[in-house]
């Protein structure tokens, strides 16, 4: 069995939407058990979460994009993770990545490259979306993957919008697809 963690803020809401959907995702691959550990408004961690990302396989990132990179709460556990990585206890785990802002760039791959160099200093394995970009004139935002990215999932939350309205379905099925590709790698590697 694969063990998926998915560790993550959301400021208001949005994230935590696209957190559910990496976490079904992940959860939708035969054998895989996966936890969500949303990171608070003061940016800890919940009673337990780092002895839970200790025994996982695979954790998943998450944080909005405010003005350039993940949120502050985001990376005040990024900088807490050190401990870890003085023993380098996330070596050769799979360390993947997904983020949110309100506008269609925001700046998204700035929170990703952060992403993947945390997963690189604890010397994981990253796992990018691998899914091909929306990209012809006949796409619109309501199709995965519109944003076109690689290293993680994107999504767009409009400022006047609340989680109840986006992130909207494909980038919901862009978060899930990430999330099932990290489980079924995590799979693999457990062999």
């Amino acid at each position: 069995m694969a063990k998926v963690t998915i560790v993550f803020h959301s400021g208001y809401g949005h994230t935590a939407k696209l957190a559910q959907a990496v976490h079904e995702g992940a959860a939708g691959v035969a054998g895989s058990d996966v936890t969500t550990l949303p990171i608070s408004a003061e940016g800890e961690l919940p009673p337990g979460g780092w002895d839970t990302l200790a025994a996982t396989d695979a954790i998943i990132f998450g944080s909005p994009t405010y003005m350039g990179g993940p949120s502050w709460q985001f990376k005040k556990f990024a900088d807490t993770s050190s401990k870890p990585w003085a023993s380098q206890a996330w070596k050769d785990k799979i360390g993947a990545g997904f983020t949110n802002s309100a506008s269609m760039n925001g700046d998204k791959f700035s929170t990703i490259s952060y992403f993947v160099t945390l997963s690189m200093q604890q010397s994981m394995l990253w796992v990018g979306l691998g899914v091909m970009p929306a990209n012809a004139k006949a796409n619109s935002h309501d199709d995965v993957n519109y944003v076109g990215a690689f290293g993680g999932a994107y999504a767009t939350s409009p400022s006047d919008s609340g989680p109840d309205e986006y992130p909207n379905d494909a980038d919901r099925e862009t978060g899930a697809l990430l999330g099932r590709r990290v489980a079924e790698v995590a799979a693999k590697l457990r062999g």
